[in-house]
């Protein structure tokens, strides 16, 4: 059961967010995407619950953990990145990938920080 939800939850998230972008402009009436977008927020927290629910078990799966935090904020941060640089080139910088760039490594320091003074 536990890995029927460690694969449902990140496929609904999914599947929302390409709903939500509207690929081709074809479909999604307002009160459609209204929707999707609850379905997107609630399987979110779902995902983040889960997320910051699950324990290691011991020094190996931490360990993995950590390769995989590491391996997810250096893939979205390069992404974002990307996205900075094509959309100065075409002069249409959307001031929310910088933002969020700048959020991500602002978390990353200050957890950083807490796990140095804490741990």
């Amino acid at each position: 059961m536990k890995i029927l939800k460690e694969i449902a939850i990140p496929t609904i998230l999914i599947v929302a967010l390409i709903l939500l972008a509207n690929p081709y402009m074809f479909w999604m009436p307002s009160p459609m995407q209204m929707l999707i977008l609850v379905v997107f927020v609630i399987t979110f927290v779902l995902f983040g619950s889960f997320i910051w629910k699950e324990k290691a078990a011991d020094e190996r799966e931490n360990l993995h953990r950590y390769i995989i935090g590491r391996f997810a904020f250096l893939t979205v941060t390069t992404i974002l990145v990307f996205g900075i640089i094509l959309q100065t080139i075409n002069h249409s910088l959307d001031i929310w990938l910088v933002i969020t760039l700048i959020s991500g490594i602002l978390a990353k320091v200050a957890g950083r920080y807490y796990a140095q003074k804490k741990l």
